[in-house]
């Protein structure tokens, strides 16, 4: 496997925020932090020469065009739109055949938003990041499809995409409402809309909401229901079959603790 410390020096010379990954998980805590020097790119390397290349979406966004064969073909629906001219700006293709655009980032109108289209989400978040070519996953390669630069979306696409955009609540009422009395019960409803955190802790963040929701006496079919959901929401989501398997280990796990006899 090719040493990529040269490619993610040249990203880190171009002005982008170098995030070290293996697979897509990443390698440093980057949220909020100051993006790599090519000196600590240099050094990260040396201890990691088979780390994959990310880049936070801090200073662009991308349109993240999914092909599944048993879901939704994101492609489709960026035919759909009938502007082919609108995506006339850098792109890769990922190592799982999907494609994705890159934008420069209108200042404070463009919002993530997973499932902007069937298939099409937008990765915008400054916290967030892309693995970027030529990164390898299950031994296959991300490409660059073309070197056109990072072109600013046009107002249509924009407006488009702020009209598909989730309505926020306003900012008044954020202000004046100060919740009281938070528990555990309080975190696993959030959970649910906020999903399994980062990549790294997405078992045990799912394993701890299984067992939470079980404590409490929610019955076995609504907690995998739930499970699904908080999954769903997850940035990098786990398969069905991970969130199953965890499930009925968390339910062996408490009838266990209360005692009771595991057919």
């Amino acid at each position: 496997m090719e040493n990529l410390v040269n490619y993610a020096k040249r990203y880190a010379e171009q002005g982008f925020s170098v995030i070290p990954t293996i697979g897509k998980k990443p390698l440093i805590k980057f949220a909020d932090k100051p993006a790599l020097t090519p000196a600590e790119i240099v050094k990260f390397w040396d201890h990691h020469p088979f780390a994959n290349i990310a880049l936070k979406t801090d200073q662009f966004f991308v349109i993240d065009v999914d092909r599944h064969e048993d879901g939704d073909d994101g492609t489709a629906s960026i035919k759909q739109l009938n502007h082919p001219e609108w995506f006339n700006t850098l792109c890769q293709k990922t190592a799982h055949d999907g494609f994705q655009f890159f934008f420069k980032k209108p200042a404070e109108r463009i919002s993530q938003n997973i499932g902007f289209l069937p298939g099409v989400d937008i990765k915008a978040h400054p916290n967030n990041y892309v693995v970027v070519a030529p990164s390898v996953i299950d031994d296959k390669v991300y490409q660059w499809l073309n070197r056109k630069p990072m072109i600013e979306p046009c107002e249509e696409l924009i407006q488009l995409i702020e009209a598909k955009s989730k309505p926020t609540m306003s900012q008044q009422k954020l202000k004046t409402y100060r919740p009281t009395g938070r528990n555990t019960t309080t975190e696993l409803f959030e959970q649910i809309a906020n999903g399994l955190g980062p990549t790294g802790g997405r078992n045990n963040a799912l394993a701890a909401f299984a067992g939470g929701l079980l404590f409490r006496s929610v019955e076995p079919e609504v907690v995998l229901e739930l499970c699904r959901i908080a999954n769903q929401r997850t940035e990098y989501s786990l398969s069905d079959n991970e969130v199953v398997t965890t499930v009925n280990s968390m339910i062996k796990k408490e009838i266990r603790r209360r005692g009771e006899v595991s057919e």
